[in-house]
């Protein structure tokens, strides 16, 4: 009896030994396992999983800034820069991909992860967990590329609309948009048009109050480069507006512009000036307080944008300027900025908005606005300035690392109450 106790305890110490031995193998692989600061989603996580998500950039060996844009086609190009610190010190990678407008979510995010591997090759293979990695190429090439039969023109059309209401207020609304774009390295061509209307109804008992808004526009952009830092083009407007009064409006505007960094480098740093020169004509629905029913104008304008994006945040400003020339007072002065700054471990700040001074109001309404077009918003009205902003803060800490995705209850955070305060 004493050996059979014996021979169980042994057993069930081999037992217990056997789970113990591969947790501490395979924590030795996770702390072997390449750091790795980035924007990842509980996918990524999932897909890459030989990788430490750590959520302090002053603790991965690499950090990966992730940019993208809309493509020619109407699709997106993802581009992840990954930049190599510590020991992966003076490493450096560009990689992307792009999608096209009708590919799914799912579509997307396997581009995504598949992208993101192959940039993460070399860095792995500086690490011990290189010896499990296997890498394979499962599509065979073609000789040749089949030509486009649409010369890079891409088309879009949208209608949208809602109905919504109870007993005492309903309101619709309808959306429609039709555009046209050619983007190649030489010229850039977008073509839209847009029409919006929107009814809303409110019932008080002793009136009913019913308010329409309803806009169209046409919009024209031909852009023509010039070299990697010029390019030259000019834009077209013509628009009908309820709420600005407009019966009919024309404006063209051409322009020349200069981007100090080379345009390949937009996706990451952007210093843009623009100068556009041009001509507004304009009907007015009902007369204006200069007593106007349709005037005509030459204008200019001067527009800055800076944008860059690196490890420590993302700068992005822009100021432009306008006046009309018969009369230099009839200006307009905005300043539009974000600005995300990561100015500790763990802690970010963000704080962005604009802000105008507003001279140029040509088309405002000579008998003002009802009541209900003030507080409904149905009006253009008077005004010397414009302004909005926002501010956040966020503070992280706890440990660097950040590796399992557990969807249970639908809750990335873990807990399952919530306390609402008022």
């Amino acid at each position: 009896m004493k050996k059979l106790f014996l021979c169980t305890i042994a057993i069930l110490f081999s037992l217990a030994s056997f789970p113990q031995e591969n947790l501490q193998k395979t924590d030795t692989l996770r702390k072997d396992a390449l750091n790795v600061y980035m924007d990842a989603t509980d996918y990524i996580r999932k897909e890459i999983p030989y990788i430490n998500y750590v959520r302090d950039i002053r603790d991965a060996g690499v950090y990966i800034i992730s940019t993208r844009q809309t493509t020619g086609s109407g699709g997106q190009e993802f581009t992840y820069f990954l930049v190599g610190q510590h020991q992966f010190s003076g490493m450096r990678d560009t990689i992307s991909f792009t999608t096209m407008p009708g590919e799914t979510q799912d579509q997307v995010r396997a581009k995504e992860v598949s992208t993101l591997k192959m940039g993460l090759v070399r860095y792995v293979a500086k690490t011990p967990l290189a010896k499990f990695m296997n890498i394979s190429f499962t599509e065979p090439l073609s000789e040749t590329v089949t030509s486009d039969k649409w010369n890079s023109w891409v088309f879009s059309t949208s209608m949208n609309g809602f109905l919504n209401g109870e007993k005492s207020f309903n309101e619709s609304y309808l959306f429609g948009n039709l555009s046209a774009s050619r983007v190649t390295r030489d010229w850039k061509i977008n073509l839209n048009g847009r029409l919006n209307f929107s009814l809303d109804k409110y019932d008080l008992d002793t009136a009913i109050i019913t308010s329409r808004s309803n806009s169209k526009s046409i919009n024209a952009l031909i852009v023509r480069s010039i070299s990697d830092h010029w390019s030259y083009g000019g834009s077209m407007t013509l628009q009908a507006s309820s709420y600005s009064n407009l019966d009919f409006s024309l404006t063209t505007m051409p322009g020349i512009e200069y981007d100090l960094y080379p345009y390949s480098q937009s996706t990451r740093k952007q210093l843009r000036l623009l100068y556009s020169f041009g001509y507004t004509f304009a009907n007015y629905t009902d007369s204006t307080i200069y007593d106007k029913v349709a005037e005509n104008h030459f204008r200019h304008s001067f527009n800055a944008a800076y944008e860059v994006v690196q490890k420590w945040g993302t700068i992005d400003i822009s100021f432009q300027y306008s006046n009309y020339f018969h009369d230099w007072s009839r200006n307009n002065y905005s300043l539009n900025g974000y600005i995300d700054l990561r100015i500790a471990k763990g802690l970010n700040l963000n704080f962005g908005g604009s802000a105008s001074l507003i001279h140029d109001q040509l088309g405002l309404v000579k008998g003002g606005a009802t009541t209900e077009e003030v507080l409904l918003r149905r009006k253009e009205l008077a005004t010397q300035f414009q302004y909005f902003t926002s501010f956040g803060l966020t503070f992280t800490f706890g440990s660097i690392y950040n590796n399992v995705v557990n969807p249970r209850f639908g809750n990335t955070g873990g807990g399952g109450m919530t306390i609402i305060m008022n």
